[in-house]
């Protein structure tokens, strides 16, 4: 396995967008980057860098005489990030499956079995991060389709804080590890249409789900 070095910027970009995906950083909440400096033990180069990274990510916002603050949760936004991702990630999905083969079958086996426990233990972190994106990056990962794969990569990052959110509030723990064990199952067929066509309705569902619950959300508060 190789070795990844990382840059301090990108050190400081995963540790702010954990805090933000984890809630510890809330929506709306400013975003300081002397105290942020302090806290991660570097310079401001980096954390300013790695806010500028996590903008084009769709976590910060920099506005006039405010600097930054993390993006608020919005019910109209999530319609466009999540059609994107179906259309897209299905397109992958289509040139990808004819070509994975029986280990790569077997790893996103392996890998939806992690998540699994993941979740029973209640790791939604783990579950909701990490395991999730490995076991689709495995079924998209014969699509020789390199910007497409870039563009799935931002949009999946825009919708995650919506991902956990769906995990832990809106159903999506008791949905997702059957959706995902029919998608595999699919995938072994290579069954392309339906694979591609329930990928489209597993994302598609997850969004109808998570905008129910932030309209109510947005209703509770008003």
């Amino acid at each position: 396995m190789a070795i990844v070095h990382k840059t301090r910027t990108q050190l400081v970009a995963e540790a702010i967008r954990e805090k933000i995906l984890c809630g510890e950083i809330k929506a709306g909440e400013p975003l300081r980057q002397a105290a942020l400096a302090d806290e991660l033990n570097v310079s401001r180069i980096p954390v300013r860098e790695a806010l500028l990274q996590l903008e084009a990510e769709g976590l910060v916002n920099f506005e006039a005489h405010k600097g930054a603050t993390v993006t608020r949760l919005s019910a109209e936004q999530i319609d466009e990030i999540f059609d994107l991702r179906a259309i897209l990630e299905a397109e992958l999905l289509g040139h990808s499956i004819d070509n994975l083969t029986k280990r790569d079958l077997l790893e996103a086996e392996a890998i939806l079995a992690d998540l699994e426990d993941a979740t029973d233990a209640g790791d939604t972190q783990l579950a909701t991060g990490k395991l999730n994106a490995e076991f689709h990056s495995k079924l998209y990962s014969r699509a020789e389709r390199p910007q497409t794969r870039e563009l799935v990569d931002v949009y999946s990052k825009n919708s995650e804080r919506y991902v956990r959110m769906h995990i832990l509030l809106a159903g999506g723990l008791k949905t997702a590890p059957e959706e995902h064990r029919t998608l595999l199952k699919l995938c072994h067929e290579k069954d392309k249409a339906g694979a591609c066509e329930f990928l489209k309705k597993h994302i598609i569902g997850a969004k109808d789900d998570i905008k129910a619950l932030l309209l109510r959300l947005e209703q509770e508060a008003q």
